[in-house]
């Protein structure tokens, strides 16, 4: 679906990507193609599927503003989002062309800028970098990873499970990878905080300030990982990464590091959070004596299908000017898919309701910069949830669903706070809690009634 242009060449009259068609042929509800549509904003946030289906009139690809002044080509076709990912002679990752064309402070920059990792790198540069990260995760094994998690989950469970009530985006979905990956790669337990902190800096902060003293206080964290690792080895995912027989320079260690602690935060936490807060807005995750009731994985399956927690990304850019799904896209060019956007092409994806279309969710990418550690991810989500479903087992949403709130942002879906009460369980109550017996699994065959008397009518957030 993708042929090729010479350079230069004058794209054929009537292009969608180069002028808008003739007055007389347009339509009052007709896109106009020179008029890209902001994916920013509390708007979009709210409802980004509204946005979408606007989009789809443009065809495959549409125009689109993903920051003041940066504007892009979107993807929303499923098809045509797999021609794109698997196309690895058309499309290069390498963004170095196009970082010229941006302002420099631009707030996408952080996302898009080049970086000598699996992310941007193209072709036997890729494959090296790639199999240094798949071959050592592939050294973790599923039992200490879901020992790990536990233990993350219990000593987070632990901070508020007195209170009976918690956001489970701040206290929780975004502290378990920090947690995870802190040990994961070698650190004491000690250095939690540090990374919690400073990544929480860096995402959040107030001011240009506290992101810089953030950013550096990150990249202290880092130097001392590695330094660390190089005056002594570990059973870690560090160590793993210098010893591969690729041989990644001091650079490319501290790259993958980085890309992999950010890439494997962001797109984790969001899962865990989308897909409790799905658990907690509808009824059909409630556990009944008389069966019928959804599990944990059903959640994270309707959340990659429905609320995937990176909706757009994948940038590319192409080698040459090209006309892909009937829109000229030229050369350099920044393209992105928007996984939310094709997942939701055949409408909402639900358990009792499949996807009318063929084929799997994207929200992993595909081809060869698909997720290299999506077994991982599902793991550590899966058991993150179920700890805590299993430890507050009558934990309920303390607004209405409707009163949730996105994040502003064109990559991510993330909710800003998750507010759940529950009944309070303390270190000397009977029984084991997360103070006792960490390793236990608690019982959650059973889900007890809510705190309120009254149930919440069945909903997807």
């Amino acid at each position: 679906m993708t042929s090729p242009h010479q350079p230069g060449a004058t794209p054929p009259p009537g292009c969608p990507a180069h002028a808008a068609p003739p007055a007389g042929d347009r339509t009052p509800a007709q896109p106009d193609a020179h008029t890209p549509v902001k994916l920013y904003g509390p708007d979009f946030a709210a409802d980004p599927d509204r946005f979408y289906r606007h989009l789809r009139q443009y065809g495959a690809l549409a125009p689109v503003e993903i920051a003041p002044g940066v504007t892009a080509m979107l993807v929303t076709d499923y098809r045509a989002a797999l021609d794109l990912l698997h196309d690895d002679n058309t499309w290069s990752k390498d963004s170095r062309d196009w970082m010229t064309t941006v302002p420099a402070d631009s707030p996408v920059m952080p996302m898009l800028m080049w970086r000598p990792n699996v992310f941007y790198s193209d072709g036997a540069e890729h494959d090296r970098y790639r199999a240094v990260i798949t071959d050592s995760f592939r050294l973790v094994e599923p039992h200490e990873l879901r020992a790990r998690t536990h233990r993350a989950a219990d000593t987070l469970i632990q901070r508020f499970g007195a209170r009976g009530q918690a956001d489970l985006i701040a206290e929780y979905a975004r502290l378990i990878p920090l947690l995870m990956f802190n040990g994961l790669f070698g650190m004491p337990d000690s250095y939690s905080e540090r990374l919690i902190e400073a990544i929480a800096g860096m995402m959040e902060g107030n001011s240009p300030e506290e992101a810089a003293a953030a950013n550096e206080a990150f990249t202290t964290y880092i130097m001392e990982l590695v330094g660390a690792k190089k005056a002594q080895r570990g059973p870690d995912l560090t160590s793993w990464f210098m010893d591969h027989p690729n041989e990644l320079s001091d650079e490319e260690l501290v790259h993958q590091i980085v890309l992999t602690m950010g890439a494997g935060n962001e797109p984790l936490a969001n899962l865990i959070g989308n897909a409790l807060s799905r658990m907690l807005s509808d009824d059909r995750y409630y556990n009944t004596l008389s069966g019928g009731a959804l599990t944990t994985r059903d959640a994270i399956n309707e959340v990659l299908w429905n609320d995937p927690p990176i909706a757009n990304y994948s940038a590319h850019f192409p080698l040459r000017d090209v006309f892909f799904h009937g829109t000229w896209i030229r050369a350099g060019q920044l393209v992105m898919v928007s996984y939310a956007a094709a997942n939701g092409q055949f409408g909402t994806t639900t358990l009792d309701q499949p996807r009318s279309g063929s084929g799997s969710h994207l929200s992993w990418a595909a081809g060869a910069h698909g997720c290299p550690v999506q077994r991982h991810a599902l793991l550590i989500a899966t058991t993150a949830i179920e700890r805590l479903t299993a430890w507050l087992s009558d934990i309920e949403l303390a607004v209405e669903p409707g009163e949730l709130v996105w994040r502003n942002g064109v990559f991510h879906r993330a909710l800003t706070a998750l507010p759940a009460r529950f009944t309070p369980i303390t270190p000397d109550q009977a029984g084991a809690t997360p103070w006792h017996n960490r390793d236990s699994s608690p019982s959650s065959s059973t889900r007890s009634e809510p705190i309120s008397t009254e149930r919440r009518p069945a909903s997807a957030s």
